[in-house]
């Protein structure tokens, strides 16, 4: 298959807004291409590539040689290019990988550079999400859609599951089974604003757990070796000998745990969000150690238990997990008791709570209404400094908000980050008129405008980044609405953002 024609289909599920519409273009693209070529196409269709990080920026993409006049690429030419890019390393990496990019793109026409230039820099966002995928795989080979979701859950890889699909239907797909040492995709959690709604939602009674601002990690054990996985599915087993020798201890010839990792202090309060996130990333680590808390269990000793209630699972991962290492947990139909936990978690300096029907099943991958979590929501007053033109659906609209705070010592504003989280397609509309009106200079990518425009941001932390002038930088911004009747003399200042980032 020509990229070329995976471009095509990119730019129609662009345009398409209907669901249908883009499952039946994804589909048949997914039925064109070779059983081989199918987990490539769905990789590069949902925004992804099959090698994850190739260490290619946006210094690469921008000097883009002039391209081809011809399409002539295939999606396995490419996806052996990405491979080569990502094996570069040593010395001279960085202008051997320019030049790989270089000849790739060389070889690429116009719309195929535009599609390698979204993919590539993560810019992919047209609404072929996970679940518009699968359905269009279904649809392509012919199978029921729960097939597909079942073999994805248990395999945690949709372009696997896929290339099963198309080549052998239903008997290849019942072939996936949960394999001790292979991860799945996690569960996850829907939001609530309050605890009250939360409840009302699940319905009667209900488990209340803390939620952690840590690592989510899936420990796979198998006659004392431990295996432990990020929730990308990214194995850091060799990283966290601490947290391997804890889990050794456990008494359980085979299990798969889901839980966190965390960095506490001596008093059993998290460390900021960077020192587990640091602790995690090299081998060498830290002084810090994680420690490990653990809220579910998909097998045990032998048997699956992913189709088993939420209560029953529980109760296997109590007969093997030690207090201390499980997730502080409360199970109650009661909205107080409920509020109570709630603020206890809190006042642990954790990020809040996770309410669970005590009937459902584990749905790996899936964030349906059986979890769902409860925070108090952070919320800043921003100035808008910047906006980056949107791509894919928001083609044509400014969409990508540059946010800062006020600087009282300079008057001047300290950028905090980005988002797009939030825009609604009025507010989408309404914000590319008004802060053209505030424009100050333009470049291909960025309208820079006046710091006049306040915007009211909600976000999950402040963490320290280097990336920005102020040090800090905001975790999940989203934008909850405009504050035209207040001043950008009146937004909130630098020194209040790193005081959260201190707490």
């Amino acid at each position: 298959m020509l990229l070329a024609e995976v471009a095509s289909v990119s730019r129609e599920v662009s345009g398409t807004s209907a669901r249908l519409g883009k499952v039946a273009a994804l589909a048949s693209a997914l039925g064109a291409a070779d059983p081989d070529e199918a987990p490539i196409v769905v990789a590069y269709l949902s925004g992804e590539l099959p090698q994850r990080q190739i260490g290619v920026g946006w210094a690469s993409l921008r000097a883009a040689p002039a391209p081809a006049g011809a399409a002539s690429l295939t999606v396995a030419q490419v996806d052996a290019a990405f491979t080569v890019i990502g094996a570069v390393a040593g010395k001279g990496s960085a202008a051997e990988r320019k030049r790989l990019v270089a000849e790739l793109f060389g070889a690429a026409t116009e719309d195929e550079q535009y599609f390698l230039v979204r993919l590539l820099s993560g810019e992919l966002r047209q609404g072929a999400l996970d679940g518009v995928m699968t359905d269009a795989v279904a649809k392509a080979s012919g199978v029921p859609v729960a097939e597909v979701r079942r073999a994805v859950m248990l395999s945690g890889s949709l372009p696997r599951a896929a290339r099963a699909a198309l080549a052998g239907g239903s008997a290849a797909l019942a072939e996936f089974g949960l394999q001790v040492g292979h991860p799945l995709k996690p569960m996850l959690a829907a939001s609530e604003p309050t605890i009250e709604e939360a409840l009302a939602k699940i319905g009667g009674e209900a488990a209340v757990e803390w939620k952690l601002d840590g690592i989510r990690i899936q420990a796979h054990i198998s006659d004392g070796e431990v295996r432990l996985f990020t929730r990308t599915l990214d194995d850091i087993t060799a990283r966290l000998p601490e947290v391997v020798a804890a889990l050794r201890r456990l008494p359980a010839a085979s299990a798969v745990f889901d839980g966190e990792l965390i960095a506490l202090r001596p008093d059993g309060r998290p460390l900021p969000f960077q020192d587990t996130a640091a602790r995690a990333a090299t081998e060498t680590g830290t002084a810090v150690s994680l420690s490990v808390f653990l809220f579910d269990v998909l097998h045990l000793n032998g048997t699956d238990l992913l189709d088993r209630a939420d209560a029953d699972r529980r109760a296997g991962l109590a007969a093997v997990v030690s207090p201390d290492m499980l997730m502080p947990r409360l199970v109650t139909g009661d909205a107080g008791r409920a509020s109570a936990f709630f603020a206890d978690a809190i006042a642990h300096g954790h990020e809040g709570v996770v309410v669970k029907a005590l009937d459902a099943p584990y749905a790996a991958g899936r964030r349906g209404a059986a979890w769902i979590k409860v925070k108090p929501r952070h919320t800043l007053d921003l100035v808008v400094l910047a906006v980056e033109w949107g791509h894919g659906r928001r083609q044509g609209w400014l969409s990508n908000l540059h946010l800062g705070a006020r600087d009282p010592e300079t008057g001047g504003w300290v950028m905090l980050g980005k988002t797009f989280k939030g825009l609604t397609d009025e507010l989408l509309t309404w914000q590319t008129q008004r802060l053209q009106e505030l424009e100050d200079h333009r470049d291909d990518w960025t309208v820079y405008v006046r710091p006049e425009l306040v915007v009211e941001i909600a976000f999950d932390g402040v963490q320290r980044s280097p990336r920005y002038p102020g040090g800090v930088a905001l975790r999940f911004a989203r934008v909850i609405r405009y504050r035209e009747d207040k001043p950008a003399a009146e937004a909130d200042t630098i020194d209040a953002v790193r005081a959260l980032a201190a707490d």
